[in-house]
Protein backbone atom coordinates (compact mmCIF):
# COMPACT_ATOMS: atom_id res chain seq x y z
CA UNK A 1 0.00 0.00 0.00
CA UNK A 2 1.05 3.87 -0.62
CA UNK A 3 1.06 6.46 1.77
CA UNK A 4 -2.23 7.49 2.26
CA UNK A 5 -3.86 10.88 3.48
CA UNK A 6 -6.16 11.16 5.98
CA UNK A 7 -6.31 14.87 6.81
CA UNK A 8 -4.07 17.15 4.86
CA UNK A 9 -0.52 17.25 5.47
CA UNK A 10 -1.51 13.69 7.54
CA UNK A 11 -0.87 10.41 6.24
CA UNK A 12 -0.76 6.79 6.98
CA UNK A 13 2.46 5.64 6.33
CA UNK A 14 2.29 2.07 7.58
CA UNK A 15 2.45 -1.79 6.40
CA UNK A 16 0.15 -4.32 6.01
CA UNK A 17 1.08 -8.02 7.35
CA UNK A 18 -1.22 -10.68 5.67
CA UNK A 19 0.59 -13.58 6.68
CA UNK A 20 0.64 -13.44 10.43
CA UNK A 21 -1.27 -15.65 11.94
CA UNK A 22 0.24 -15.92 15.74
CA UNK A 23 0.76 -12.63 17.61
CA UNK A 24 2.41 -13.29 20.76
CA UNK A 25 0.40 -16.35 21.37
CA UNK A 26 -2.58 -15.11 20.25
CA UNK A 27 -4.33 -16.03 17.06
CA UNK A 28 -4.88 -13.69 14.10
CA UNK A 29 -7.00 -15.27 10.99
CA UNK A 30 -7.13 -12.13 9.73
CA UNK A 31 -3.37 -10.92 9.42
CA UNK A 32 -2.67 -7.27 10.66
CA UNK A 33 -1.73 -3.94 10.07
CA UNK A 34 1.20 -1.77 11.61
CA UNK A 35 -0.21 1.94 11.52
CA UNK A 36 2.33 4.68 11.57
CA UNK A 37 1.84 8.69 10.99
CA UNK A 38 3.26 11.46 9.34
CA UNK A 39 2.38 14.86 9.40
CA UNK A 40 3.86 17.32 7.15
CA UNK A 41 4.26 20.88 9.29
CA UNK A 42 7.21 23.45 9.82
CA UNK A 43 8.70 20.25 12.49
CA UNK A 44 7.55 17.26 9.89
CA UNK A 45 7.14 14.79 12.93
CA UNK A 46 6.79 11.03 12.89
CA UNK A 47 4.56 9.00 15.36
CA UNK A 48 5.78 5.44 15.88
CA UNK A 49 7.02 3.29 13.57
CA UNK A 50 6.36 -0.75 12.08
CA UNK A 51 8.00 -3.85 13.01
CA UNK A 52 11.15 -4.33 11.77
CA UNK A 53 10.67 -6.51 9.24
CA UNK A 54 8.28 -3.98 7.36
CA UNK A 55 10.66 -1.38 7.83
CA UNK A 56 11.73 -0.93 4.43
CA UNK A 57 7.60 -0.20 3.26
CA UNK A 58 7.29 2.39 5.99
CA UNK A 59 10.68 4.41 4.49
CA UNK A 60 9.09 3.77 1.14
CA UNK A 61 6.01 5.58 2.18
CA UNK A 62 7.57 8.11 4.05
CA UNK A 63 9.75 8.81 1.13
CA UNK A 64 6.80 8.87 -0.87
CA UNK A 65 5.98 12.22 0.85
CA UNK A 66 8.98 13.46 2.01
CA UNK A 67 12.57 12.29 2.42
CA UNK A 68 13.35 10.65 6.12
CA UNK A 69 16.31 12.59 6.70
CA UNK A 70 13.60 15.86 6.80
CA UNK A 71 11.97 14.53 9.94
CA UNK A 72 12.50 16.50 13.19
CA UNK A 73 10.40 15.09 15.69
CA UNK A 74 9.56 11.27 16.31
CA UNK A 75 6.51 10.67 18.91
CA UNK A 76 6.99 6.82 20.48
CA UNK A 77 3.62 6.50 22.10
CA UNK A 78 4.55 2.60 22.96
CA UNK A 79 7.89 1.04 22.41
CA UNK A 80 6.13 -2.69 22.26
CA UNK A 81 8.29 -4.41 18.99
CA UNK A 82 5.61 -4.09 16.17
CA UNK A 83 5.72 -0.13 16.91
CA UNK A 84 9.25 0.42 17.71
CA UNK A 85 11.86 -1.81 16.37
CA UNK A 86 12.40 0.21 13.40
CA UNK A 87 12.90 3.67 15.22
CA UNK A 88 16.95 2.94 14.53
CA UNK A 89 16.02 2.91 10.88
CA UNK A 90 14.32 6.42 11.53
CA UNK A 91 17.49 7.39 13.51
CA UNK A 92 19.88 6.60 10.61
CA UNK A 93 18.32 9.04 8.32
CA UNK A 94 17.77 11.77 10.72
CA UNK A 95 20.17 11.11 13.65
CA UNK A 96 19.21 14.75 15.30
CA UNK A 97 15.50 14.26 15.30
CA UNK A 98 13.89 14.91 18.85
CA UNK A 99 11.99 11.73 19.57
CA UNK A 100 8.68 12.62 22.44
CA UNK A 101 8.27 9.59 24.84
CA UNK A 102 6.87 9.01 28.20
CA UNK A 103 9.57 8.07 31.14
CA UNK A 104 8.74 4.53 31.34
CA UNK A 105 9.02 4.37 27.32
CA UNK A 106 12.34 6.13 27.12
CA UNK A 107 13.58 3.47 30.02
CA UNK A 108 12.18 0.69 27.83
CA UNK A 109 13.38 1.81 24.43
CA UNK A 110 17.14 1.50 26.48
CA UNK A 111 17.17 -1.86 26.31
CA UNK A 112 16.31 -2.25 22.59
CA UNK A 113 18.71 0.49 21.24
CA UNK A 114 21.90 2.36 21.84
CA UNK A 115 19.63 5.58 22.84
CA UNK A 116 23.01 7.66 24.55
CA UNK A 117 22.83 9.42 21.03
CA UNK A 118 19.58 10.53 20.87
CA UNK A 119 17.76 13.32 21.46
CA UNK A 120 15.08 12.27 24.18
CA UNK A 121 12.46 14.21 26.14
CA UNK A 122 9.96 12.81 28.07
CA UNK A 123 6.44 14.41 27.94
CA UNK A 124 3.59 13.52 30.60
CA UNK A 125 -0.15 13.97 30.43
CA UNK A 126 -1.29 17.55 29.69
CA UNK A 127 1.69 18.19 28.30
CA UNK A 128 2.02 19.96 25.24
CA UNK A 129 4.31 20.73 21.83
CA UNK A 130 4.11 22.92 19.20
CA UNK A 131 5.27 21.75 15.88
CA UNK A 132 4.03 24.79 13.68
CA UNK A 133 0.15 25.04 12.40
CA UNK A 134 -0.75 22.36 14.79
CA UNK A 135 -0.61 21.36 18.67
CA UNK A 136 0.07 18.18 20.23
CA UNK A 137 -1.52 17.42 23.10
CA UNK A 138 0.54 14.05 25.21
CA UNK A 139 -2.18 11.42 27.50
CA UNK A 140 -0.66 9.07 29.14
CA UNK A 141 -2.11 5.52 29.32
CA UNK A 142 -0.04 3.03 31.44
CA UNK A 143 -0.89 -0.43 31.13
CA UNK A 144 -2.96 0.13 28.15
CA UNK A 145 -1.84 -1.98 27.30
CA UNK A 146 2.39 -1.40 29.17
CA UNK A 147 3.63 0.56 31.14
CA UNK A 148 4.93 3.17 28.52
CA UNK A 149 2.01 3.59 26.67
CA UNK A 150 0.61 7.10 25.75
CA UNK A 151 -2.30 8.50 23.17
CA UNK A 152 -1.22 11.91 21.22
CA UNK A 153 -3.79 14.42 20.53
CA UNK A 154 -3.87 16.83 17.52
CA UNK A 155 -5.64 19.84 18.17
CA UNK A 156 -6.03 21.42 14.76
CA UNK A 157 -6.85 18.42 13.21
CA UNK A 158 -8.75 16.80 16.27
CA UNK A 159 -7.11 13.46 15.45
CA UNK A 160 -6.21 10.75 17.95
CA UNK A 161 -3.73 8.43 17.62
CA UNK A 162 -4.76 6.12 19.99
CA UNK A 163 -1.56 3.67 19.75
CA UNK A 164 -3.14 0.03 20.49
CA UNK A 165 -6.35 1.54 21.94
CA UNK A 166 -9.31 1.10 19.48
CA UNK A 167 -7.45 -1.24 17.25
CA UNK A 168 -8.52 -4.23 15.31
CA UNK A 169 -5.91 -7.16 14.15
CA UNK A 170 -7.50 -7.01 10.16
CA UNK A 171 -5.02 -6.74 7.42
CA UNK A 172 -7.20 -4.99 4.87
CA UNK A 173 -6.73 -2.81 1.54
CA UNK A 174 -9.01 -0.14 3.38
CA UNK A 175 -7.76 2.23 5.31
CA UNK A 176 -10.94 3.60 6.95
CA UNK A 177 -14.49 1.95 8.65
CA UNK A 178 -16.09 3.35 5.99
CA UNK A 179 -14.05 2.05 3.56
CA UNK A 180 -13.82 -1.32 5.33
CA UNK A 181 -17.97 -1.52 6.01
CA UNK A 182 -18.70 -0.47 2.11
CA UNK A 183 -16.48 -3.67 1.40
CA UNK A 184 -17.75 -6.28 4.13
CA UNK A 185 -19.96 -5.37 6.73
CA UNK A 186 -20.44 -3.28 10.53
CA UNK A 187 -20.92 -6.69 12.24
CA UNK A 188 -17.38 -7.99 10.91
CA UNK A 189 -15.37 -4.81 11.93
CA UNK A 190 -17.38 -4.63 15.24
CA UNK A 191 -16.35 -8.36 16.30
CA UNK A 192 -12.74 -7.29 15.00
CA UNK A 193 -13.21 -4.85 17.87
CA UNK A 194 -14.46 -6.96 20.55
CA UNK A 195 -11.78 -10.09 19.20
CA UNK A 196 -9.14 -7.65 20.20
CA UNK A 197 -10.57 -6.14 23.39
CA UNK A 198 -11.19 -9.79 24.73
CA UNK A 199 -7.65 -10.93 23.78
CA UNK A 200 -5.77 -7.77 24.67
CA UNK A 201 -7.35 -5.22 26.61
CA UNK A 202 -9.60 -6.84 29.46
CA UNK A 203 -7.81 -6.75 32.15
CA UNK A 204 -7.77 -2.64 32.27
CA UNK A 205 -11.37 -2.48 31.82
CA UNK A 206 -11.01 -0.18 34.85
CA UNK A 207 -7.92 1.68 33.53
CA UNK A 208 -10.02 2.19 30.29
CA UNK A 209 -13.37 3.57 32.16
CA UNK A 210 -10.45 6.39 34.13
CA UNK A 211 -9.07 7.61 30.63
CA UNK A 212 -11.75 7.88 28.84
CA UNK A 213 -13.23 10.06 31.53
CA UNK A 214 -9.98 11.94 31.41
CA UNK A 215 -10.95 12.37 27.77
CA UNK A 216 -13.56 14.15 28.63
CA UNK A 217 -11.96 15.90 31.37
CA UNK A 218 -9.56 17.40 28.99
CA UNK A 219 -12.16 18.30 26.35
CA UNK A 220 -10.78 16.68 23.37
CA UNK A 221 -12.96 17.02 20.41
CA UNK A 222 -11.99 13.97 18.57
CA UNK A 223 -13.02 13.49 14.22
CA UNK A 224 -10.65 10.73 13.74
CA UNK A 225 -8.76 7.83 15.66
CA UNK A 226 -5.80 6.78 14.31
CA UNK A 227 -4.68 3.34 15.99
CA UNK A 228 -1.86 1.27 15.51
CA UNK A 229 -3.55 -1.60 14.24
CA UNK A 230 -6.79 -1.52 11.57
CA UNK A 231 -8.84 0.78 10.31
CA UNK A 232 -8.79 4.34 10.90
CA UNK A 233 -12.25 5.47 12.64
CA UNK A 234 -13.12 8.80 10.64
CA UNK A 235 -16.94 8.14 9.60
CA UNK A 236 -17.99 7.25 12.76
CA UNK A 237 -15.26 7.71 15.67
CA UNK A 238 -17.87 7.96 18.59
CA UNK A 239 -18.68 4.06 17.73
CA UNK A 240 -15.51 2.31 18.92
CA UNK A 241 -15.51 4.60 21.87
CA UNK A 242 -19.05 3.83 23.13
CA UNK A 243 -18.09 -0.15 22.23
CA UNK A 244 -14.84 0.61 24.60
CA UNK A 245 -17.37 2.71 26.92
CA UNK A 246 -19.84 -0.71 27.11
CA UNK A 247 -17.21 -3.06 27.47
CA UNK A 248 -15.01 -1.96 29.86
CA UNK A 249 -18.53 -1.45 31.78
CA UNK A 250 -18.83 -5.04 31.71
CA UNK A 251 -21.58 -4.98 28.86
CA UNK A 252 -22.28 -8.44 27.66
CA UNK A 253 -24.98 -10.71 25.84
CA UNK A 254 -27.68 -12.74 27.43
CA UNK A 255 -26.04 -15.60 26.43
CA UNK A 256 -23.46 -19.01 27.19
CA UNK A 257 -20.53 -20.01 25.88
CA UNK A 258 -20.21 -23.82 26.22
CA UNK A 259 -16.29 -24.18 25.64
CA UNK A 260 -15.15 -27.78 26.10
CA UNK A 261 -12.57 -30.58 24.81
CA UNK A 262 -13.68 -34.33 24.84
CA UNK A 263 -11.69 -37.39 25.17
CA UNK A 264 -13.80 -39.94 23.61
CA UNK A 265 -16.76 -38.07 22.62
CA UNK A 266 -18.40 -38.07 26.21
CA UNK A 267 -18.37 -34.99 27.17
CA UNK A 268 -19.05 -33.74 23.90
CA UNK A 269 -22.32 -35.68 24.02
CA UNK A 270 -23.10 -33.71 27.33
CA UNK A 271 -22.98 -30.41 25.39
CA UNK A 272 -26.55 -31.24 23.97
CA UNK A 273 -28.79 -31.41 26.49
CA UNK A 274 -27.20 -28.78 27.89
CA UNK A 275 -27.47 -26.40 24.52
CA UNK A 276 -31.42 -27.50 24.83
CA UNK A 277 -31.79 -26.36 28.73
CA UNK A 278 -30.10 -23.53 28.25
CA UNK A 279 -32.00 -22.76 25.06
CA UNK A 280 -35.53 -23.84 26.35
CA UNK A 281 -35.05 -21.20 29.33
CA UNK A 282 -34.68 -18.11 25.71
CA UNK A 283 -30.59 -18.15 26.60
CA UNK A 284 -28.77 -17.77 23.75
CA UNK A 285 -26.21 -19.95 23.22
CA UNK A 286 -22.75 -21.26 21.62
CA UNK A 287 -21.09 -24.26 21.75
CA UNK A 288 -16.96 -24.40 20.86
CA UNK A 289 -14.26 -27.22 20.89
CA UNK A 290 -11.28 -26.58 21.94
CA UNK A 291 -9.16 -28.42 19.68
CA UNK A 292 -11.11 -27.53 16.45
CA UNK A 293 -11.42 -23.59 17.94
CA UNK A 294 -8.28 -21.68 17.99
CA UNK A 295 -7.62 -19.76 21.68
CA UNK A 296 -8.35 -16.41 20.73
CA UNK A 297 -11.60 -16.95 18.94
CA UNK A 298 -12.35 -18.94 22.61
CA UNK A 299 -11.52 -16.00 24.68
CA UNK A 300 -13.98 -13.83 22.27
CA UNK A 301 -16.74 -16.16 22.55
CA UNK A 302 -16.23 -16.19 25.90
CA UNK A 303 -16.07 -12.33 26.21
CA UNK A 304 -19.28 -11.76 24.23
CA UNK A 305 -21.69 -14.08 26.65
CA UNK A 306 -22.59 -13.18 29.91
CA UNK A 307 -22.03 -16.85 31.02
CA UNK A 308 -19.64 -19.80 30.90
CA UNK A 309 -19.92 -23.57 30.82
CA UNK A 310 -16.75 -25.40 30.62
CA UNK A 311 -16.58 -29.22 29.95
CA UNK A 312 -13.85 -31.20 30.61
CA UNK A 313 -12.91 -35.13 30.91
CA UNK A 314 -10.58 -36.22 33.65
CA UNK A 315 -7.67 -37.52 32.87
CA UNK A 316 -5.22 -38.29 35.38
CA UNK A 317 -7.43 -36.99 38.19
CA UNK A 318 -6.71 -33.24 35.74
CA UNK A 319 -8.30 -31.50 33.77
CA UNK A 320 -7.87 -32.47 29.89
CA UNK A 321 -4.77 -30.40 29.35
CA UNK A 322 -7.01 -27.95 26.35
CA UNK A 323 -8.82 -26.83 28.86
CA UNK A 324 -6.26 -26.43 31.60
CA UNK A 325 -4.38 -24.21 29.15
CA UNK A 326 -8.27 -22.02 28.33
CA UNK A 327 -8.82 -21.42 31.92
CA UNK A 328 -5.32 -20.17 32.25
CA UNK A 329 -5.46 -18.05 29.20
CA UNK A 330 -8.36 -16.33 30.83
CA UNK A 331 -7.28 -16.28 34.08
CA UNK A 332 -4.43 -13.69 32.92
CA UNK A 333 -7.01 -11.79 31.32
CA UNK A 334 -8.63 -11.34 35.04
CA UNK A 335 -12.22 -11.77 33.84
CA UNK A 336 -15.08 -9.47 35.32
CA UNK A 337 -19.02 -9.87 35.04
CA UNK A 338 -19.49 -13.13 33.86
CA UNK A 339 -21.41 -16.14 35.91
CA UNK A 340 -19.93 -19.87 35.21
CA UNK A 341 -20.06 -23.11 35.67
CA UNK A 342 -18.59 -26.69 34.44
CA UNK A 343 -19.63 -30.45 33.57
CA UNK A 344 -17.53 -33.41 32.37
CA UNK A 345 -17.28 -36.91 31.80
CA UNK A 346 -14.91 -39.57 33.91
CA UNK A 347 -13.97 -43.10 34.28
CA UNK A 348 -12.26 -44.63 37.27
CA UNK A 349 -11.82 -41.40 39.11
CA UNK A 350 -13.37 -37.88 38.95
CA UNK A 351 -11.46 -34.32 39.71
CA UNK A 352 -11.83 -32.88 36.56
CA UNK A 353 -14.72 -31.22 37.48
CA UNK A 354 -13.51 -30.12 41.10
CA UNK A 355 -10.53 -28.65 39.34
CA UNK A 356 -12.65 -26.23 36.60
CA UNK A 357 -14.43 -24.67 39.77
CA UNK A 358 -11.18 -24.11 41.48
CA UNK A 359 -10.36 -21.77 38.59
CA UNK A 360 -13.24 -20.19 38.16
CA UNK A 361 -13.37 -19.37 42.14
CA UNK A 362 -9.86 -18.51 42.04
CA UNK A 363 -10.92 -15.76 38.92
CA UNK A 364 -13.37 -14.66 41.49
CA UNK A 365 -16.37 -15.60 38.91
CA UNK A 366 -19.51 -16.17 39.91
CA UNK A 367 -20.41 -20.30 39.76
CA UNK A 368 -23.49 -22.15 39.69
CA UNK A 369 -22.24 -25.67 41.35
CA UNK A 370 -22.18 -28.00 41.40
CA UNK A 371 -22.60 -28.63 37.54
CA UNK A 372 -23.01 -32.28 36.45
CA UNK A 373 -20.82 -35.38 35.45
CA UNK A 374 -21.30 -38.61 33.85
CA UNK A 375 -19.58 -41.49 34.63
CA UNK A 376 -17.70 -42.99 31.35
CA UNK A 377 -20.53 -42.45 28.75
CA UNK A 378 -23.76 -40.88 29.38
CA UNK A 379 -26.60 -42.55 30.04
CA UNK A 380 -30.67 -41.20 29.53
CA UNK A 381 -30.38 -40.43 33.68
CA UNK A 382 -27.17 -38.30 33.01
CA UNK A 383 -28.50 -36.57 29.90
CA UNK A 384 -31.85 -35.28 32.04
CA UNK A 385 -29.49 -34.54 34.32
CA UNK A 386 -27.35 -32.45 31.91
CA UNK A 387 -30.68 -30.75 30.52
CA UNK A 388 -32.02 -29.86 34.18
CA UNK A 389 -28.70 -28.22 35.34
CA UNK A 390 -28.63 -26.45 31.49
CA UNK A 391 -31.80 -24.89 32.72
CA UNK A 392 -31.25 -24.22 36.18
CA UNK A 393 -27.77 -22.21 34.76
CA UNK A 394 -29.45 -20.44 32.47
CA UNK A 395 -31.95 -19.06 34.96
CA UNK A 396 -29.24 -18.00 37.07
CA UNK A 397 -27.56 -15.91 34.19
CA UNK A 398 -30.50 -13.87 33.58
CA UNK A 399 -30.72 -13.38 36.97
CA UNK A 400 -27.24 -12.16 37.37
CA UNK A 401 -27.05 -10.49 33.62
CA UNK A 402 -30.35 -8.47 34.76
CA UNK A 403 -28.10 -6.31 37.57
CA UNK A 404 -25.95 -5.03 34.34
CA UNK A 405 -29.57 -3.92 32.41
Amino acid sequence: MNATQIKPDVYWVGAIDWAVRDFHGYMTPNGTTYNNYLVMDEKITLFDTVKYDFSEIMLDNVNQIVHPSKIEYVVINHIENDHATSLDRIMAFAPNATIYITEKGKKGLARFFDISSWNIKTVKTGDTLNIGKRNLVFLETPMLHWPDSMMTYIKEDKILISQDGFGQHLATSSRFDDEFIECASVSELEDSVIDYYANILMPFGGIIKNKLAEVQKLGLDIEIIAPDHGVIWRKNPGKVLQMYTDMASGKANLSVAVIYDTMWHSTEMMTLPLMRGIMEEGVDCKVLKLRATPMSIAIKEFWKARGLLVGTPTLNNKMFPSMAEFLQHVSGLRPKDRIAGAFGSYGWGGGAVKEAYEWLKAMKLETVEPGVQALYRPAPEDDQKCYEFGKEFARKVKEYHAQFE
